[in-house]
């Protein structure tokens, strides 16, 4: 129903920074949150940040909080992640979001659609 692309990602020295985009197209109208999550293999997917589409509220995991910022363009039907201050713990492929209505918006269940995923490797 939806698709979702994520770029930006790449190979940065700690301390660096990247900035992530996410573009969705298909049925988006229902979108109501967009979320990052990032993974390293071996562990579940993670929480990075959410933003509701329509009231502009975020929110942050505790470990990327003051380093990382989620916006978004409703016109481009983009979410973008801001990371700035990348540490190697950092290091994982990110995933971009989207979902419905959820009363968990930081958990992956709660997000049916999902992009392929971006490499993002910090070095130290």
């Amino acid at each position: 129903q939806v698709q979702l692309v994520e770029s930006g990602g790449g190979s940065v020295q700690a301390g660096g920074s990247l900035r992530l985009s996410c573009t969705a197209s298909g049925r988006t109208l229902s979108n109501y949150f967009a979320g990052w999550f990032r993974q390293t293999p071996g562990k579940e997917r993670e929480f990075v940040a959410v933003i509701n589409w329509r009231g502009s509220s975020t929110f942050y995991a505790s470990s990327v909080k003051g380093r990382f910022t989620i916006s978004r363009d409703s016109a481009k039907n983009t979410v973008y992640l801001q990371m700035n201050s990348l540490k190697p713990e950092d290091t994982a492929v990110y995933f971009c979001a989207v979902s419905g209505s959820t009363a968990r918006p930081a958990a992956p269940a709660s997000y049916p659609d999902w992009g392929q995923g971006t490499q993002v490797t910090v070095s130290s």
